[in-house]
């Protein structure tokens, strides 16, 4: 249960009363929340007297009372409880007399409800349960004395006891679990996703099936129960836990809810944990996979178990020492040779400056040194009050170092010596071994830098993401990839592909496979013919691989999608109100397999705020995951995800980048529309004497019907130029295309000739010819030729008055109207 306020269950006060030496008093002992004088709560109470702190010690039972029943408590001399809050008294512990009184005070008029009593006798029972283990009764009042009922969610150092809260919710298997439970199971608080399947991952398999029981439809009948089960904390650690929990009812008798309190029961059970610090060493870094990773479990196995003040990792590399880690990562905690090449993120420093370690690093052997011993400023800084240095062998050569230093004078016992030795040799093995791993990573991860797509580019009307992990087994270099293509008419291409296999070779025919594609998308031809000739081209190379991929055309404008499937996963949509479905295409085979393969076009709309997902089946599939399995996954993750940040919905789709057979691609777009359409006239240009003529017409109604006389003379020149040059160096057919979009003015020819028309590189002014591409260039903001279906386009942008400043009315006929 998420703690509502400053107490336990949203309380506004708590307070324990404890039996004096004589057991004729209830005295105050701690109290967490406000002051016990604001709500009238004496500092004793005598057992043998009237108040509901006496009588529901006596009576051994719980005693909730409103503000109405609390008033028969004031006496008419001294009316000191407020008239506004309700009140509990609960006995602690099930002995006669009882070890004293949980009493806590809410400000609401009628009483603490049901579930927040459930949840406060839960706690305590298990508050009970730790005093009556912590030594009678003046156990209990030194208890006391240190906050004794401070919330679940408190800091131990401040006093708070080792207890947590939670709510599950039957029917969804949500848990609400305060950070008290968290602590106790070795989750951090953000971490946590409110699935029960999380905290049930740190239970002990062999207790899971009493814990389970809880649950089971068998075992869910109203009242309490209690069991001890054991979790296997994050560094290895074995503690048992005690739980208490009460099964809640709806109005129909149902089970609905179960609400628990579980406490830290070791001090129970003594030794139940035979792990010894090297074994859990040992299975620690047997799961590190990078040098960072050795370097945090090294701190985590040595600075707090062993009361150290600093720990630092090196790798050994020639005559320096490369450090991975210093911990406090501070300069100020460490002497000057580690900090004057503080120059990156961590500093390297030459062993010759350090000649006792340099001497320690050549015989191999573990050395310690006690407060006091004559060292060089550099290593007795490290370790002023004792200092163990530990060569990490590796192969039978050191391949680095290990610092551990104390500030306060320390003295190294026998356990302490053993420890240190046997480090050694797991770190070297483990350090080794990640620094082949890393440099292996690092070499893939540029590889498949180089291949992908650096950065995905901005579209009018969406925004695109894409994420890529690769696999954490092998080479780790595989063959996903991605691609977000601009193409004309504010269209843009969503590719995503998988070559098979992970190796050089996949990865050598996925970028050439991008590259294909890329180029045939380019070149104007529509989805299917681009997946046509990308598979007549694989079919070529002669490969044994085959590759899948899913190709869409997306309208910005329309919102119109044209998706085309090569032996690829389905392409997932996510609708404006969160339902989150597969987009059921034919598709054809996986490209390389059939030459003649046909690739049939799937068309979809979308509305703004939709998401259209590309993924690749590393996402879904794995030996533990069935496919089927992985995309209801997909789809109930993307419907959940909040649209507003698309990146943050992608991270969250590929999560957190743990072990991975396969590598993973996800291209995600969501489509918004376009605030602003463009405008479009085009004209079909004939072979006439007068074609220039008429275009330069044509463009002129255009303009003036868009309100850009202003622009006319300019947009007319290019008009002229672009279509006499089309007319004069190509044969077929011409065509202009005009288009205003916000600020700009695309003026288009298209034809049939491949030829790019080239700026002359040297003038010669008694010649007429090449003079208009230079007229083109002077006029335009840009220009440029593309290629489209055997043919190209030319194109100029030409900057206008914004859409708001134009004139409505078009004005007095310049030259060019009249024409």
């Amino acid at each position: 249960m998420t703690e509502q306020g400053p107490v336990f269950a949203g309380t506004a006060l708590a307070a324990v009363y404890v039996p004096d030496e004589e057991g004729g008093e209830l005295r105050l002992a701690g109290t967490v929340g406000a002051p016990a004088e604001r709500y009238g709560l004496a500092s004793r109470y005598a057992v043998a007297g009237r108040s509901p702190v006496s009588d529901a010690f006596r009576a051994g039972g719980p005693l909730w009372l409103t503000a109405a029943e609390l008033a028969v408590y004031r006496e008419p001399t001294r009316d000191t409880l407020p008239a506004d809050v309700s009140l509990g008294a609960l006995p602690l512990g099930t002995t006669n007399p009882g070890l004293g009184c949980l009493v806590v005070v809410d400000e609401a008029t009628a009483g603490v409800d049901t579930e927040r009593r459930n949840l406060i006798e839960l706690f305590a029972d298990q508050f009970a349960m730790l005093l009556e283990t912590s030594g009678g009764p003046d156990a209990v009042r030194a208890l006391a004395r240190t906050r004794p009922c401070a919330p679940a969610s408190a800091d131990p150092a401040s006093g708070g006891l080792p207890i947590g809260s939670f709510t599950l919710a039957l029917s969804t298997g949500w848990i609400d679990a305060d950070a008290g439970l968290l602590r106790l199971v070795g989750i951090a608080t953000g971490e946590f996703d409110h699935r029960a399947e999380m905290l049930l991952a740190r239970t002990v398999p062999d207790d899971l099936p009493a814990l389970m029981s809880v649950v089971e439809p068998g075992q869910l009948a109203s009242g309490s129960r209690e069991l001890e089960f054991r979790v296997r904390l994050p560094e290895g650690e074995l503690r048992w836990l005690r739980l208490y929990c009460r099964v809640l009812a709806d109005a129909a008798g149902r089970p609905e809810r179960v609400l628990g309190v579980v406490a830290d029961a070791s001090c129970l059970r003594p030794g139940g944990d035979k792990v010894s610090r090297v074994q859990r060493l040992s299975a620690a870094l047997a799961n590190t996979v990078t040098v960072r990773d050795v370097s945090r479990v090294v701190v985590e196995a040595l600075r707090a178990p062993l009361g150290a003040d600093r720990v630092a990792l090196a790798e050994l590399v020639g005559d320096r020492l490369v450090v991975t880690v210093l911990d406090p990562p501070t300069p100020g905690d460490w002497p000057d040779v580690w900090r004057t090449e503080w120059h990156s993120e961590w500093p390297d420093a030459p062993t010759r400056a350090l000649p006792t370690l340099e001497e320690a690093l050549h015989h191999g052997g573990t050395r310690l040194w006690p407060a006091g011993a004559a060292l060089e400023p550099g290593l007795a800084g490290v370790g002023p009050g004792g200092l163990a240095v530990l060569p990490l062998p590796a192969d039978g050569r050191v391949v680095g170092a290990c610092l551990v230093g104390w500030d306060e004078p320390h003295d190294f016992s026998p356990e302490e010596r053993t420890l240190l030795t046997a480090t050694a040799g797991l770190v070297g093995q483990a350090l080794k071994r990640a620094h082949v791993l890393d440099a292996e990573h690092e070499l893939t991860t540029m590889l498949q830098r180089s291949l992908l797509p650096r950065r995905l580019p901005e579209l009018a009307g969406g925004v695109a993401v894409a994420r890529y992990l690769p696999a954490t087994v092998g080479m780790e270099v595989g063959g996903d990839w991605y691609d977000v293509i601009p193409l004309s008419d504010n269209r843009v291409a969503l590719v995503i592909g998988d070559v098979q296999g992970h190796s050089a070779v996949a990865a050598t025919i996925m970028g050439q496979m991008r590259t294909a594609i890329r180029a045939y998308a380019v070149e104007g031809h529509p989805p299917d013919v681009v997946v046509s000739h990308t598979n007549r081209l694989l079919v070529g190379m002669e490969t044994d691989l085959f590759a899948t991929c899913c190709y869409v055309e997306l309208d910005m404008e329309e919102g119109n999608a044209w998706i085309v499937r090569a032996g690829h996963l389905q392409p997932l949509i996510r609708h404006p109100d969160g339902e989150c479905e597969e987009v059921s295409t034919e598709g054809g085979p996986p490209l390389g397999v059939l030459a003649e393969a046909e690739f049939p076009i799937t068309t979809v709309g979308l509305a703004p705020g939709t998401v259209l997902a590309l993924l690749t089946d590393g996402l879904v599939e794995s030996a533990r995951l069935d496919v089927d399995d992985g995309v209801a996954r997909m789809r109930e993750l993307l419907g959940t995800a909040d649209p507003g940040d698309v990146g943050r919905m992608a991270d969250g789709v590929v999560g957190d980048g743990g072990r991975r057979e396969d590598d993973v691609a996800l291209l995600v777009l969501r489509y918004d529309g376009m605030e602003v359409r463009p405008i479009r006239a085009g004209w079909t240009v004939w072979r006439l004497p007068d074609a220039v003529l008429h275009a330069r017409r044509f463009a002129a109604r255009t303009l003036r019907s868009w309100g850009l006389a202003e622009s006319a003379d300019v947009a007319l020149l290019v008009v002229s130029e672009l279509v006499t040059n089309a007319l004069v160096h190509t044969q077929g057919s011409v065509r202009l295309d005009l288009t205003l979009s916000a600020d700009r003015l695309r003026v288009a020819v298209s034809d049939t000739s491949p030829r790019a028309p080239a700026k002359p590189v040297i003038v010669d002014w008694e010649s007429t010819g090449g003079r208009g591409i230079l007229l083109v260039e002077a006029m335009s903001s840009g220009w440029g030729s593309v290629p489209v279906s055997g043919g190209k386009q030319v194109w100029s942008e030409i900057v206008v008055p914004p859409h708001e400043t134009r004139r409505a009315d078009p004005g007095p006929r310049t030259s060019a109207d009249r024409e």
